[in-house]
């Protein structure tokens, strides 16, 4: 606990004292109990007759001293009058330094203890002063008594502030203690008085027992405290409740007896408020926390006090931060504080968020609310870093409450918890508010007298010192005068520059009541002198001395970084942090800890409110992960660096436990100890590891020798120190032909196995054979039901010559089996898999060195090895993700304490991380490729330790290698497929529409419509549509002007995928368009009235009549006049074209049979009409059905075409087609066979990109399809290819165009196509081609 904050350093349970001290009887030896506590709470003893409870400095243990009577009540004489001494004080240093008006309740009048006769009326009172008004509750030995329940025995009354308790007809069960308890928002105080009620039929030393014992007949009953069902740690989140419980059962039970109830947070005892409610059933005690916030959080304890003694149970709260609204903002500050109170002035503290969001925190703002309000002002229009800000211009007599809210880059956060109400009042003044009630209210009147020292000047002000300086703000205090009279002043501060005698009023448009006052928009760096004047109606005061020359900047430093955090496992959720302590740290707020599973970057604040000391418990972690941790220290002035971060350790429960069912234990024996080499002064050992490893993995090795003489071993000795963790030792500074006897024993994490037997005595001389000793180190891995991979060690003797060569042996493990070679060349290798075992059977195997001179010895035997795929046993897979990085996967649900993945190549540990990265989480480990080549290409394998053989293996060959390297291409750079490309068509109006369509892609696709590289956006000249149920793109343009000329491009943006699909209309091609748009409008136009459909014209018959003729509408029905006229004269004649004279033969006779054309999209059947009425209907057929309007299939009228398009058609669409046309009165249908008709496409076999080494020779062949056979084209970069020596093109079968292109170049790298054509149709296969050159490829990384 900090003695200045009262905040709890670390996380500690505290640690309660108990006191046992029971009176014996009116004795003149007395026994007195010392004792200290850690927020001790001194119990009230309803059965004791007299106790004390005494802190001490130093002992914790009880100690009893024996004291005479007189001295005893010297003492307490002594310790009565200090006690007086120091509560006077108390009182006296409350009133003059408290900073609000509210305040706790205080007994005036406590209540009298009284002894009456059974039948008689006892009513006690008591007077309380306190602000807000308190609330008066009685109680009888601690039960609540409820007046409205018993009306007949009792009676409460309240009158202003005078309580009284009315015990009515009282009897001998009303002796108790009765307890008046007085509650605000301030605190609570009670007060006891103890009532006996005498009977003539009961001794007055029953009486006693029942009064101090609690109902008791014994009078050494001693309590037994047991808490059930605690809490656990708890985690909860801004805004919400949270209820903590317990089940406390005290043994035995005694009859209107309950014990004393107390909840404390961070060794604070809790008292009820609007945020805390705590109840207690008699069995259960219940703590609730309404609306959460971080306040709130810290290591919260249920103590139980009993006359015996008392229980405690301790755990930890964490509040996490409510979400915030706009991502990137920072969390809410907290711990939001009202200090030094004045008339108009009030200093506002805050601690700082452990959260900054996305940047750092610029600075906070600081609102302000009056009490019986709810309208929040801001009180700083510049955001101050520092955490704590002055609040000048407050109104005397009014209570405020304020919060405060901290902003960064991405914004400003939520507000704080408001603090508790303070008033703006004069210090002095408040021991006279406090002092008791006043008028009109209590009766009381006060009378003042003038004092005669009205009208006088002022003195001038003291003691004038800069209590706070930073490069925001300067704050000025000072002491009032003395000479001032009953009227009240006001000071006026001035200010200069440091080297000048230029004095300037600093508070022009604020008076300043109160003898505090802050400056602001001060020049940060420049020096100042400050003074203040007081002044009246009599006058102004001479001014003050002045303060020297002041700096505006920041006196407090930021905290230094702490020390290097320091992770150690706890349980399978929480991991111990420590650190060092930041070092010459001002003003030290406390430090905040955060975790981040190891590689992921993305940290996590432990705790929200920041804990003093070095050493702090994170829970709530995941089980298995791999967490790295560090601290920053705060202070009012910000957050210091992060400390060093923390190794990274597993979120798992320490050593020496039990975890998954695996409990550790020393390895077993290591046996087969056998000489692999000799010379004259040393000999090499080996042996076989223990069957049993103990559930970890060895770590080492340690050998033992004694000499051997005569048969006779002597001493053992340790050959090495130091453990090696080979199964092989080379034993040094031997003497030639002495016997030698060796022992060897293992090593794991549990400790030392036992030795293992001595081998035979072995003569150490210089071996002169020449073939090579025994292989050893034998060990499998891999283990499945048909294989497994032998390893082995060379022998350490090789010959005359060097070991060229193994042979590997294996047998069932049965009696009589014979050995059998698993091959018949010798191996180079170390390693070996064998195949062609059967699942159940057990093998053995050895293995045999050769040289030049021939095979030696054989190694030890290694088994019986079970063939047996064990249950959860998994492979390495190989994964290329979205950013098409390639890498291999290995799981492991069998981890134990200390497992890890050991990877291999051709089972060689690795240890260079130039190839491959490892990356490591929990049960699963990923070797990621940096760079994937033909140097990668072998045999992986990885390994996990502490575990029963875990093993898998991978073989990258280099077809498998291509093969990768293809989706990592397809992955890096993924394309989003048509199903068309972009494709224009001219519509009525004269409007033209660009569309395409889709093949493949998701809901966040993005489409920008581009004209000659600009973004055109949808309004009045363009109009834009994706319909993303069909995947059709659509663009529409009223009319084309001359500026329209250029390329129409539409880009795709899915995620990481990209397409684009273009458009080009330039030259005559455009100009063309612009003109059929042109007519097409213009004719629209033109049929908007009265029209020609055939232009007047003439004809001259056989008669040699010149006949004039023209084509009318249907609803240009009416009566026409001609006249006639030139100089001669004037003539003019009437025809009537009436309904009945626009009946001519049948206009929808006048059509053309159906033509059939194709386009790169599909096919087209339209037939022409003289002239289009509205009134006409068009339907059309397949094999006799009637064809709906599809996204495939779509009909429609352009000018006087009727038309039918078919897009991408298939084996379905062949057969007959009909249109019907009628005007209502008569029909004609016209007919179209597309049976046996097929357009040319190009069905596959093409790349989307092909990337090619330069000098290399490309050959793709591309398949096609037509009925009639199509004609084929190659292009590049829109232009035709013909066959040549360099470009190879040949069409075989009808089916299969290819393209050879000899030793490429850089000028090869473009966009190329297969176009195939026949009358049905034409459709275009592209693909890119991208030439590179090795040596730039190299330069670039």
């Amino acid at each position: 606990m900090d003695p200045d904050t009262n905040d709890v350093i670390g996380y500690i349970v505290p640690v309660f004292r108990t006191s046992h001290e029971f009176a014996r009887g009116l004795v003149e030896v007395q026994e007195e109990v010392k004792e200290e506590g850690v927020g001790h709470v001194a119990m009230r003893n309803l059965f004791s007759l007299e106790t004390s409870s005494l802190e001490t400095s130093s002992m914790e243990t009880i100690t009893v001293e024996k004291k005479s009577r007189k001295r005893h009540i010297r003492e307490s004489a002594d310790r009565l009058e200090l006690s007086k001494k120091v509560e006077e004080r108390a009182e006296f240093r409350k009133k003059q330094n408290s900073d609000n008006l509210t305040h706790p309740p205080e007994f005036i009048v406590r209540p009298r203890g009284q002894t009456v006769w059974e039948g008689k009326t006892v009513k006690l009172h008591c007077t309380v002063s306190g602000w807000p008004k308190p609330r008066i509750a009685w109680y009888k030995n601690n039960v609540v008594i409820d007046e409205k329940v018993h009306p007949d025995k009792y009676t409460a009354e309240s009158n202003y502030n005078m309580h009284s308790l009315e015990i009515k007809s009282c009897d001998f069960l009303d002796t108790a203690q009765y307890r008046v308890s007085a509650l605000n928002i301030k605190g609570e105080s009670s007060s006891v008085a103890t009532v006996v009620i005498k009977s003539m039929f009961f001794s007055s030393q029953i009486m006693f027992l029942r009064l101090f014992y609690g109902f008791c007949s014994e009078h050494g009953v001693t309590f037994e405290t047991a808490i059930i069902d605690s809490f656990e740690v708890a985690f909860g989140r801004e805004g919400e409740t949270l209820s903590l419980g317990c089940t406390v059962i005290v043994y035995p039970t005694i009859k209107r007896y309950q014990p004393d109830v107390l909840w404390y947070r961070n060794g604070k005892a809790l008292a009820e408020s609007k945020w805390v409610h705590t109840h207690w059933s008699g069995e259960k005690a219940t703590l609730t926390l309404v609306h959460l916030n971080k306040e709130d959080e810290g290591l919260y304890t249920l103590r139980v006090n009993t006359k015996s003694g008392f229980q405690s149970y301790s755990a930890y709260v964490f509040v996490r931060d409510e979400e915030v609204e706009l991502e990137g903002v920072p969390v809410a500050p907290l711990d939001v504080r009202c200090h030094d109170a004045n008339k108009d002035y009030v200093v506002v503290t805050w601690k700082q968020p452990a959260v900054e969001g996305s940047s750092s925190i610029l600075g906070y703002f600081i609102d302000r609310c009056e009490v019986g309000h709810h309208h929040w002002a801001q009180c700083n229009d510049t955001p101050v870093k520092y955490a704590r800000f002055p609040v000048t211009g407050l109104i005397e007599g009014r209570s405020y409450t304020f919060r405060v809210r901290a902003i960064n880059r991405a914004g400003v956060s939520r507000p704080s918890r408001a603090s508790d109400p303070v008033t703006a009042i004069d210090p002095h003044d408040r021991a006279r508010h406090r002092a008791g009630p006043s008028a009109p209210f209590t009766g009381m009147i006060k009378f003042t007298e003038e004092d005669a020292t009205v009208g006088v000047v002022p003195g001038e002000p003291t003691d004038l010192v800069v209590t706070e300086a930073t490069k925001n703000y300067v704050v000025l205090a000072w002491t009032p005068p003395t000479q001032r009279g009953h009227e009240g002043v006001v000071y006026l501060v001035e200010k200069c520059v440091a080297g000048s005698e230029c004095w300037q009023r600093a508070n022009t448009g604020m008076p300043v009541k109160s003898p505090r006052f802050a400056l602001f928009d001060l020049a940060e760096g420049k020096s100042y002198n400050f003074r203040v004047r007081c002044c009246n109606s009599a006058g102004m005061s001479v001014a003050s001395s002045a303060t020297g020359d002041i700096t505006v900047g920041d006196v407090l430093d930021l905290p230094a970084a702490p020390g290097p955090a320091v992770a150690t496992r706890n349980t399978d959720t929480s991991v111990v942090v420590s650190w060092g302590a930041s070092k010459d740290v001002k003003h030290l707020v406390g430090y905040y800890i955060s975790y981040s599973v190891a590689g992921s970057d993305v940290w996590t604040p432990a705790n929200n409110k920041p804990v003093k000391g070095t050493r702090f418990v994170c829970h709530g972690l995941n089980p298995g992960d791999s967490c790295v941790f560090r601290v920053k220290a705060v202070n009012a002035a910000g957050y210091s660096h992060s400390s060093l971060e923390s190794e990274a350790v597993v979120v798992k429960a320490a050593i020496g436990k039990t975890l998954h069912n695996w409990v550790y234990s020393i390895p077993g024996v290591p046996s087969g100890v056998h000489l692999m080499e000799a010379a004259r002064d040393y000999m090499v050992l080996a042996w076989r590891e223990p069957a049993v490893t103990g559930g970890a993995d060895i770590r080492g090795y340690f050998v033992d020798y004694r000499t051997v003489k005569g048969g006779v071993g002597g001493q053992w000795h340790e050959l090495n120190p130091k453990a090696v963790t080979c199964t092989s030792y080379k034993a040094e500074n031997l003497k030639e032909n002495s016997f030698y006897q060796f022992q060897v024993r293992a090593i794991n994490m549990a400790g030392v196995s036992e030795a293992s037997l001595p081998n035979v005595a072995l003569e150490c001389k210089e071996w002169t054979i020449a073939k090579p000793g025994a292989p050893h180190g034998l060990h499998v891995l891999e283990v499945r039901d048909s294989s497994l991979v032998l390893l082995w060690e060379p022998p350490t003797f090789d010959g005359r010559t060097p070991v060229n060569g193994f042979y590997v042996d294996i047998k069932e493990a049965i009696t009589g089996e014979d050995w059998k070679g698993v091959h018949e060349k010798a191996t180079k290798l170390k390693y070996m898999k064998v195949n062609g075992l059967i699942a159940g059977r057990s093998y053995v195997f050895r293995v045999r060195a050769q040289n030049l001179a021939g095979v030696g010895k054989t190694s030890g035997v290694l088994g019986p090895v079970l063939a047996l795929t064990m249950p959860g046993t998994h492979e390495i897979i190989l994964d290329v993700d979205d950013d098409g990085v390639i890498s291999m996967i290995f799981e492991c649900s069998e981890m134990a304490e200390g497992s890890e993945f050991i990877w291999s190549k051709n089972y060689k540990t690795l240890t260079d991380t130039s190839r491959l990265t490892i990356v490591t989480e929990g049960g699963k480990s990923r070797a990621i490729f940096n760079d994937p080549s033909l140097e990668d290409l072998g045999i992986f394998s990885c390994e996990v330790t502490n575990t029963v053989g875990v093993s898998a293996s991978y073989t990258l060959t280099e077809a498998g290698l291509k093969r990768l390297l293809d989706i990592s291409h397809d992955h890096k750079f993924p394309i989003i497929p048509f199903k068309t490309q972009m494709a224009m068509e001219l519509l009525e109006k004269g409007r033209v529409r660009f569309w395409t369509q889709v093949e493949k892609f998701t809901a966040g696709c993005h489409v920008d419509y581009v004209f000659n590289d600009v973004i055109v956006e949808n309004g009045e000249k363009y109009q834009m549509n994706f319909d993303k149920n069909s995947g059709i793109i659509e663009m529409f343009m009223d009319s084309l002007a001359v500026t329209d000329e250029g390329t129409f491009t539409f880009n795709l943006v899915d995620g990481k995928a990209k397409g684009s699909t273009s458009l080009v209309l330039i030259g005559e091609e455009f100009r063309e368009l612009q003109k059929k748009s042109e007519f097409e409008h213009a004719e629209w136009i033109r049929r908007q009235g009265p029209h020609f459909v055939d232009y007047l014209g003439f004809q001259v018959t056989p008669e040699c009549n010149v006949l004039l003729k023209a084509t009318l509408s249907k609803k240009d029905a009416g009566v026409y006049e001609v006249k006639l006229k030139d100089a001669r004269g004037k003539d003019k004649s009437m025809f009537n074209l009436t309904e009945a004279g626009t009946e001519t033969p049948l206009l929808c006779s006048r059509t053309t049979y159906v033509t059939v054309k194709s386009t790169e999209h599909g096919i087209v059947l339209y037939s022409l009409i003289t002239h289009h009425m509205e009134e006409l209907q068009v339907g059309w057929q397949h094999k006799e059905a009637k064809i709906s309007h599809s996204d495939r299939v779509q009909c429609g009228v352009t000018g006087e075409q009727l038309w039918l398009k078919v897009n991408e058609p298939t084996e379905k669409d062949k057969g007959k087609y009909t249109i019907n046309i009628c005007d209502g009165k008569d029909g004609v249908k016209r007919f179209c066979d597309l049976s046996g008709q097929d357009r040319a496409r190009v069905v596959g076999g093409l790349p989307d990109v092909v990337t090619i080494q330069e000098g290399k020779s490309l050959n793709l062949t591309g398949n096609v399809w037509g009925d009639p056979a199509p004609e084929v084209t190659w292009m590049k970069n829109d232009r035709e290819l013909v066959s040549d020596e360099r470009y190879a093109l040949k069409f075989e079968h009808g089916k299969f165009a290819s393209i050879t292109i000899a030793a490429v170049t850089t000028t090869d790298s473009g966009k190329y196509a297969l176009l195939v054509k026949n009358k049905y149709g034409t459709e275009a296969g592209e693909f890119t081609v991208s030439v590179y050159i090795p040596e730039e490829e190299k330069k670039k990384e």
